[in-house]
């Protein structure tokens, strides 16, 4: 029988969420990495028990935008913090009429529209392709699922989260585009950090917080700001409410992850041994150190 491991939940905060309430033990650290300074220091604690790091995706007071945001460096911090699973909450735009301002939705799939980012660990010298076919690790999509249920939230299991560069919100063209794409939200945050969490080994599940309904609903104002920020205060409640209620749920010792994220790399990466770049590979300890080191 395979080893059981501790769970150490990582939890990066979005729009409106800069802490955790509730955390013993609470300690906010520096953590470097060799990909540059994350968003912020990480706040160190337990919750129910249960170890717990928490990183604000934007930092606190939200002085970072989207794609200025250090996706590797932040990824690595959790990695390189111990953790093993990441729940990632963040602001979205509805591209549903059934998935209204306050809504909640567990999404499983994303379409990456990105392109001013790193995206990835794996440079010159040293390649790897991981499958991202599957994004979104089931078991954590589980456990958030019954606990929002839980606690009484409104919320969707599934539904594919449209990924765009920002920071300007969408024309009406576009909004109609995706929602032609059958996509549910939108939002500027979760790529790449679910490829990078991939790459890291590190099961990963996002929750997508509806703040608007973008602008291809007739009758519906046009995305502002304060709009925004009015529904993430009522939002933020609520995700507070579902992080106490999923930790205690998924602070168990596990085996292997059954989706297999954690070993996502045992066939990803390519390079042969001897034309591996040893910077690189230096760089690369906290991420891939499992196979690079053996």
């Amino acid at each position: 029988m395979a080893d059981l491991i501790e769970p150490v939940i990582g939890l990066i905060g979005g729009s409106g969420l800069y802490d955790i309430d509730g955390l013993e033990e609470r300690e906010w650290r520096h953590v470097p990495t060799p990909w540059g300074e994350p968003s912020d220091m990480l706040l160190f604690g337990r919750l129910a028990g249960v170890r717990c790091v928490f990183l604000p995706r934007h930092g606190r007071g939200h002085p970072t935008p989207p794609s200025r945001l250090n996706y590797r460096a932040n990824i690595d911090a959790l990695k390189r913090s111990g953790v093993t699973e990441i729940l990632s909450l963040s602001a979205v735009g509805s591209l549903k009429e059934e998935l209204p301002p306050g809504h909640f939705v567990i999404v499983d799939q994303f379409i990456d529209r990105t392109f001013a980012r790193e995206k990835s660990f794996f440079e010159a010298g040293c390649v790897a392709h991981v499958s991202v076919a599957d994004p979104v690790c089931p078991r954590l999509g589980d456990a958030l699922e019954a606990s929002a249920r839980a606690v009484g939230l409104p919320v969707t299991r599934g539904g594919t989260y449209l990924v765009m560069e920002g920071p300007q919100f969408s024309t009406k063209a576009e909004s109609k585009l995706y929602r032609s794409w059958d996509c549910s939200v939108i939002g500027m945050t979760n790529m790449p950090e679910a490829k990078l969490a991939r790459e890291a080994e590190l099961c990963y599940a996002p929750v997508a917080m509806v703040t608007d309904y973008d602008c291809w609903r007739d009758g519906h104002d046009h995305v502002t700001v304060d709009e925004v920020v009015k529904v993430l205060l009522g939002n933020a409640d609520k995700a507070k409410a579902l992080v106490k209620a999923v930790i205690p749920a998924l602070g168990a010792p596990r085996g292997p992850c059954r989706a297999g994220c954690d070993r996502a790399l045992d066939n990803a990466i390519i390079t042969a041994p001897e034309k591996r770049d040893p910077a690189l590979l230096r760089k690369l300890d906290a991420v891939a150190g499992r196979l690079l080191s053996a």
